[in-house]
């Protein structure tokens, strides 16, 4: 933009940057030319685990806890963290691993479905379909959750 001709104050306006930062890179600009304006490269503190880390952590998660020595076939972040440990000796806090997990892994925790191992949705197909409406025909019997009461019963409603 500066080599086309742009001012700074359109730079900024343009960019929706501040003055201060669109001064910042003409001066850089006018240094260096377009190199001047490359990019500083990654900021903070480089990553404790490497990729092949990563990679060799995610192959380890793969093959489940169990296989890892935890004696259920759930991972929790306390495990994944002592597995991070074991591995590549490093230690993380579960904050931390779940920052691993989510961003540099791209995992997503999963959470298993309540559901009783005995239910048989047969049997419960069955029951809505045959003894329910034999249950809602009997004397008093209403809808679970609802009410015996019509709207117009009710002493809240205008006559």
């Amino acid at each position: 933009m500066f080599a086309a001709g742009k001012r700074q104050v359109d730079v900024a306006v343009e960019l929706d940057v501040s003055a201060q930062t669109a001064s910042r890179w003409h001066r850089a600009w006018l240094c260096g030319g377009g190199a001047g304006l490359g990019a500083a490269g990654r900021a903070g503190r480089p990553p404790r685990l490497s990729e092949d880390q990563l990679a060799q952590l995610e192959q380890a998660l793969r093959n489940g806890p169990q296989a890892n020595g935890f004696p259920t076939q759930m991972w929790t972040l306390a495990r994944v963290a002592e597995l991070i440990e074991t591995i590549c000796g490093v230690r993380y806090s579960q904050t931390q691993t779940w920052t691993i997990l989510r961003k540099r892994l791209g995992w997503t925790r999963q959470r298993p479905a309540r559901r009783a191992l005995e239910r048989n949705d047969e049997a419960i197909t069955t029951w809505v379909k045959e003894d329910w409406p034999r249950i809602k025909k009997a004397p008093g019997a209403e809808a679970p959750g609802s009410s015996s009461r019509t709207r117009a019963d009710s002493p809240s409603s205008p006559r």
